[in-house]
Protein backbone atom coordinates (compact mmCIF):
# COMPACT_ATOMS: atom_id res chain seq x y z
CA UNK A 1 0.00 0.00 0.00
CA UNK A 2 1.52 3.63 -0.67
CA UNK A 3 1.71 6.61 1.24
CA UNK A 4 -1.22 8.36 -0.55
CA UNK A 5 -3.23 5.72 0.09
CA UNK A 6 -2.94 5.07 3.72
CA UNK A 7 -3.66 8.35 4.44
CA UNK A 8 -6.72 8.36 2.60
CA UNK A 9 -7.79 5.17 4.23
CA UNK A 10 -7.26 6.72 7.50
CA UNK A 11 -9.20 9.77 6.89
CA UNK A 12 -12.23 7.44 5.66
CA UNK A 13 -11.61 5.12 8.76
CA UNK A 14 -11.59 8.64 11.00
CA UNK A 15 -14.55 9.97 9.38
CA UNK A 16 -16.64 6.97 10.08
CA UNK A 17 -15.76 6.19 13.51
CA UNK A 18 -15.97 9.70 14.31
CA UNK A 19 -12.78 10.79 15.80
CA UNK A 20 -11.37 14.15 15.34
CA UNK A 21 -14.40 15.53 14.91
CA UNK A 22 -16.15 17.30 18.20
CA UNK A 23 -17.96 15.30 20.51
CA UNK A 24 -19.07 17.88 22.87
CA UNK A 25 -20.46 21.01 22.26
CA UNK A 26 -19.61 24.47 24.37
CA UNK A 27 -23.41 25.48 26.28
CA UNK A 28 -24.42 28.84 27.72
CA UNK A 29 -26.30 28.41 31.30
CA UNK A 30 -28.23 30.91 33.36
CA UNK A 31 -26.33 32.24 36.59
CA UNK A 32 -27.93 32.85 39.69
CA UNK A 33 -27.31 36.57 39.19
CA UNK A 34 -28.61 36.23 35.73
CA UNK A 35 -31.53 35.14 36.92
CA UNK A 36 -32.01 37.48 39.52
CA UNK A 37 -31.56 40.35 37.27
CA UNK A 38 -34.08 38.92 35.02
CA UNK A 39 -36.36 38.93 37.83
CA UNK A 40 -35.69 42.39 38.35
CA UNK A 41 -36.40 43.56 34.60
CA UNK A 42 -39.69 42.46 34.91
CA UNK A 43 -40.08 43.93 38.75
CA UNK A 44 -38.99 47.39 37.04
CA UNK A 45 -41.00 47.01 34.15
CA UNK A 46 -44.21 45.96 36.92
CA UNK A 47 -43.67 49.53 38.44
CA UNK A 48 -43.75 51.09 35.20
CA UNK A 49 -47.12 49.77 34.62
CA UNK A 50 -48.62 49.99 37.72
CA UNK A 51 -49.53 46.36 37.92
CA UNK A 52 -51.21 45.61 40.95
CA UNK A 53 -48.86 42.08 41.26
CA UNK A 54 -47.35 39.02 40.33
CA UNK A 55 -45.38 36.38 40.91
CA UNK A 56 -41.85 36.34 38.54
CA UNK A 57 -40.18 32.71 38.06
CA UNK A 58 -36.94 31.79 36.59
CA UNK A 59 -35.95 28.39 35.36
CA UNK A 60 -32.69 26.83 33.33
CA UNK A 61 -32.56 25.39 30.47
CA UNK A 62 -33.62 21.94 31.89
CA UNK A 63 -36.80 23.84 33.54
CA UNK A 64 -35.25 23.81 37.07
CA UNK A 65 -36.35 26.47 39.17
CA UNK A 66 -33.49 29.00 40.16
CA UNK A 67 -35.03 32.44 41.37
CA UNK A 68 -38.71 33.38 42.56
CA UNK A 69 -40.21 36.45 43.29
CA UNK A 70 -43.44 37.32 44.42
CA UNK A 71 -45.19 40.75 44.68
CA UNK A 72 -47.05 41.40 47.86
CA UNK A 73 -51.11 41.06 47.49
CA UNK A 74 -50.75 38.29 44.36
CA UNK A 75 -52.74 34.85 45.02
CA UNK A 76 -50.85 31.87 46.45
CA UNK A 77 -51.49 30.17 43.20
CA UNK A 78 -49.72 32.48 41.62
CA UNK A 79 -45.97 31.03 42.22
CA UNK A 80 -46.97 27.23 40.71
CA UNK A 81 -48.53 28.88 37.57
CA UNK A 82 -45.07 31.35 36.96
CA UNK A 83 -42.80 27.97 37.61
CA UNK A 84 -45.23 26.57 34.93
CA UNK A 85 -45.60 29.30 32.37
CA UNK A 86 -41.62 29.11 32.66
CA UNK A 87 -40.70 25.46 31.96
CA UNK A 88 -43.58 25.24 29.37
CA UNK A 89 -41.73 28.53 27.57
CA UNK A 90 -38.32 26.76 28.11
CA UNK A 91 -39.13 23.21 26.91
CA UNK A 92 -40.77 24.23 23.65
CA UNK A 93 -38.53 26.83 23.71
CA UNK A 94 -41.32 29.52 22.59
CA UNK A 95 -44.00 31.51 24.58
CA UNK A 96 -46.46 30.05 26.29
CA UNK A 97 -48.85 32.27 24.43
CA UNK A 98 -48.59 30.18 21.25
CA UNK A 99 -49.80 26.80 23.17
CA UNK A 100 -53.07 28.86 24.58
CA UNK A 101 -53.98 30.32 20.98
CA UNK A 102 -53.43 26.82 19.38
CA UNK A 103 -55.60 25.23 22.21
CA UNK A 104 -58.51 28.21 21.89
CA UNK A 105 -58.08 26.86 18.01
CA UNK A 106 -59.26 23.79 18.80
CA UNK A 107 -56.49 21.57 19.09
CA UNK A 108 -57.31 20.67 22.92
CA UNK A 109 -55.78 17.07 23.24
CA UNK A 110 -52.51 19.34 24.15
CA UNK A 111 -54.04 19.86 27.37
CA UNK A 112 -52.97 16.54 28.60
CA UNK A 113 -49.77 16.80 28.48
CA UNK A 114 -47.58 16.61 31.27
CA UNK A 115 -45.62 19.19 33.07
CA UNK A 116 -47.55 21.75 30.77
CA UNK A 117 -48.58 25.33 31.70
CA UNK A 118 -50.24 26.46 28.12
CA UNK A 119 -50.78 30.07 29.67
CA UNK A 120 -49.98 33.43 28.02
CA UNK A 121 -46.77 34.78 30.51
CA UNK A 122 -44.12 32.41 29.54
CA UNK A 123 -41.42 33.67 27.74
CA UNK A 124 -37.81 31.77 26.55
CA UNK A 125 -34.64 33.74 27.96
CA UNK A 126 -32.31 34.34 24.78
CA UNK A 127 -28.46 34.45 24.29
CA UNK A 128 -27.07 34.69 21.17
CA UNK A 129 -29.99 32.79 19.93
CA UNK A 130 -29.68 30.25 22.37
CA UNK A 131 -32.35 29.45 24.61
CA UNK A 132 -30.37 29.32 28.35
CA UNK A 133 -33.64 29.60 31.02
CA UNK A 134 -37.20 30.73 30.72
CA UNK A 135 -39.56 33.85 32.73
CA UNK A 136 -43.12 32.93 33.87
CA UNK A 137 -44.98 35.66 35.04
CA UNK A 138 -48.65 35.37 36.83
CA UNK A 139 -51.09 37.83 38.72
CA UNK A 140 -50.23 41.10 37.55
CA UNK A 141 -53.55 43.13 35.74
CA UNK A 142 -54.06 40.37 32.94
CA UNK A 143 -52.41 38.16 30.86
CA UNK A 144 -51.69 40.45 28.26
CA UNK A 145 -49.72 42.30 31.18
CA UNK A 146 -48.21 38.56 32.42
CA UNK A 147 -46.13 38.61 28.95
CA UNK A 148 -45.23 41.99 29.17
CA UNK A 149 -43.14 41.77 32.39
CA UNK A 150 -42.27 38.14 31.02
CA UNK A 151 -40.80 40.09 28.15
CA UNK A 152 -39.40 42.32 30.03
CA UNK A 153 -37.29 39.80 31.73
CA UNK A 154 -36.14 38.02 29.29
CA UNK A 155 -34.80 40.97 27.52
CA UNK A 156 -32.34 41.94 30.39
CA UNK A 157 -30.46 38.87 28.83
CA UNK A 158 -29.58 40.68 26.04
CA UNK A 159 -27.16 42.45 28.55
CA UNK A 160 -25.60 39.25 29.90
CA UNK A 161 -22.85 39.27 26.79
CA UNK A 162 -22.47 42.86 26.20
CA UNK A 163 -18.88 44.26 27.79
CA UNK A 164 -17.57 47.38 28.17
CA UNK A 165 -20.37 48.96 27.04
CA UNK A 166 -20.32 53.01 26.60
CA UNK A 167 -23.60 55.01 26.98
CA UNK A 168 -23.47 58.26 25.24
CA UNK A 169 -26.27 60.73 25.63
CA UNK A 170 -25.65 63.73 23.90
CA UNK A 171 -26.40 67.15 25.47
CA UNK A 172 -30.11 67.82 23.59
CA UNK A 173 -31.33 64.62 25.42
CA UNK A 174 -29.90 65.56 28.42
CA UNK A 175 -31.46 68.69 28.55
CA UNK A 176 -34.58 67.25 27.86
CA UNK A 177 -34.39 65.02 30.68
CA UNK A 178 -33.53 68.07 33.09
CA UNK A 179 -36.68 69.42 32.24
CA UNK A 180 -38.90 67.48 34.52
CA UNK A 181 -36.45 65.43 35.51
CA UNK A 182 -36.04 61.63 34.87
CA UNK A 183 -33.71 58.52 35.00
CA UNK A 184 -31.21 58.94 32.56
CA UNK A 185 -29.55 55.41 32.65
CA UNK A 186 -30.85 52.33 34.83
CA UNK A 187 -28.03 49.73 35.36
CA UNK A 188 -30.55 48.23 37.59
CA UNK A 189 -29.34 46.45 41.00
CA UNK A 190 -25.49 48.39 40.14
CA UNK A 191 -26.19 52.09 39.55
CA UNK A 192 -28.36 55.14 38.04
CA UNK A 193 -28.07 58.38 36.68
CA UNK A 194 -31.02 60.51 37.47
CA UNK A 195 -31.19 63.62 35.72
CA UNK A 196 -33.36 65.14 38.43
CA UNK A 197 -34.95 68.92 39.27
CA UNK A 198 -36.47 70.29 42.66
CA UNK A 199 -38.31 73.74 42.35
CA UNK A 200 -39.68 73.31 46.11
CA UNK A 201 -38.64 71.71 49.23
CA UNK A 202 -39.13 67.88 49.34
CA UNK A 203 -40.22 65.07 51.66
CA UNK A 204 -37.57 63.65 54.08
CA UNK A 205 -35.88 60.10 52.69
CA UNK A 206 -33.92 57.35 53.14
CA UNK A 207 -32.50 54.73 50.59
CA UNK A 208 -31.51 51.93 52.62
CA UNK A 209 -30.06 49.89 49.70
CA UNK A 210 -28.84 52.94 47.51
CA UNK A 211 -25.94 55.78 48.09
CA UNK A 212 -26.63 58.94 46.50
CA UNK A 213 -23.80 60.77 44.71
CA UNK A 214 -25.40 64.12 43.99
CA UNK A 215 -23.47 66.76 41.62
CA UNK A 216 -25.44 70.39 40.99
CA UNK A 217 -25.77 71.77 37.99
CA UNK A 218 -27.91 74.63 38.61
CA UNK A 219 -29.61 76.26 41.46
CA UNK A 220 -29.17 75.93 44.98
CA UNK A 221 -30.75 74.27 48.15
CA UNK A 222 -30.66 73.63 51.73
CA UNK A 223 -29.98 70.31 52.41
CA UNK A 224 -30.07 67.81 55.75
CA UNK A 225 -28.76 65.10 56.24
CA UNK A 226 -28.68 62.31 59.10
CA UNK A 227 -30.76 63.31 62.27
CA UNK A 228 -33.89 61.03 62.52
CA UNK A 229 -36.93 61.38 60.28
CA UNK A 230 -40.69 62.15 61.26
CA UNK A 231 -43.72 59.84 60.43
CA UNK A 232 -41.51 57.44 58.19
CA UNK A 233 -43.40 55.26 56.03
CA UNK A 234 -41.90 52.74 53.74
CA UNK A 235 -43.20 53.53 50.12
CA UNK A 236 -41.23 51.17 48.40
CA UNK A 237 -38.72 47.79 48.89
CA UNK A 238 -35.56 49.81 50.78
CA UNK A 239 -37.38 53.35 50.29
CA UNK A 240 -38.64 55.37 53.23
CA UNK A 241 -40.44 58.66 53.17
CA UNK A 242 -41.09 61.29 56.29
CA UNK A 243 -42.12 64.39 56.43
CA UNK A 244 -38.97 66.30 57.85
CA UNK A 245 -35.82 65.53 59.58
CA UNK A 246 -35.14 66.38 63.25
CA UNK A 247 -31.82 67.04 63.87
CA UNK A 248 -29.43 66.16 61.56
CA UNK A 249 -26.29 68.50 59.44
CA UNK A 250 -27.75 71.35 57.73
CA UNK A 251 -25.54 73.08 54.91
CA UNK A 252 -26.38 74.93 51.50
CA UNK A 253 -25.59 73.27 48.42
CA UNK A 254 -25.21 75.23 45.05
CA UNK A 255 -23.81 74.58 41.34
CA UNK A 256 -20.78 72.88 41.31
CA UNK A 257 -21.48 71.27 45.07
CA UNK A 258 -20.70 67.29 45.26
CA UNK A 259 -21.96 65.82 48.12
CA UNK A 260 -21.66 61.96 48.92
CA UNK A 261 -24.80 60.34 51.23
CA UNK A 262 -24.42 56.78 52.11
CA UNK A 263 -26.98 54.45 52.47
CA UNK A 264 -29.46 54.26 54.89
CA UNK A 265 -28.65 58.16 55.89
CA UNK A 266 -31.83 60.96 56.00
CA UNK A 267 -31.77 63.43 53.50
CA UNK A 268 -34.26 65.98 52.55
CA UNK A 269 -34.20 68.90 50.85
CA UNK A 270 -35.79 71.41 52.89
CA UNK A 271 -35.49 74.46 51.33
CA UNK A 272 -35.19 75.37 47.51
CA UNK A 273 -35.41 78.77 46.80
CA UNK A 274 -35.52 78.13 42.68
CA UNK A 275 -35.56 76.27 40.42
CA UNK A 276 -32.49 73.57 40.70
CA UNK A 277 -31.22 70.54 38.57
CA UNK A 278 -28.54 67.91 39.75
CA UNK A 279 -27.34 64.67 39.20
CA UNK A 280 -28.20 61.75 40.92
CA UNK A 281 -25.53 58.20 40.69
CA UNK A 282 -27.51 55.49 42.87
CA UNK A 283 -25.03 53.25 43.41
CA UNK A 284 -24.70 49.81 45.14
Amino acid sequence: MNFTKGIALAIAFLAMTGVGQAQVTSKKSLTLDGARKVIAAAINESKKLNAPGGVIAVVDEGGNLMALERIDGTFAAGANISIGKARTAVMFKKPTKAFEDIIKNGRTPMIALNDFTPLQGGVPVLVDGEVIGGVGVSGAASAQQDEELAIAGANAAKEFTRSANVSFFEKGKVKDAFTKGAVLFDGSDKYMVHTSRREKAGMAEVHLKDADIIYVQEGAATLVTGGTVVDPKNIASDEVRGVQINGGETRQISQGDVIIVPAGTPHWFKEVPGPMTYYVVKAR
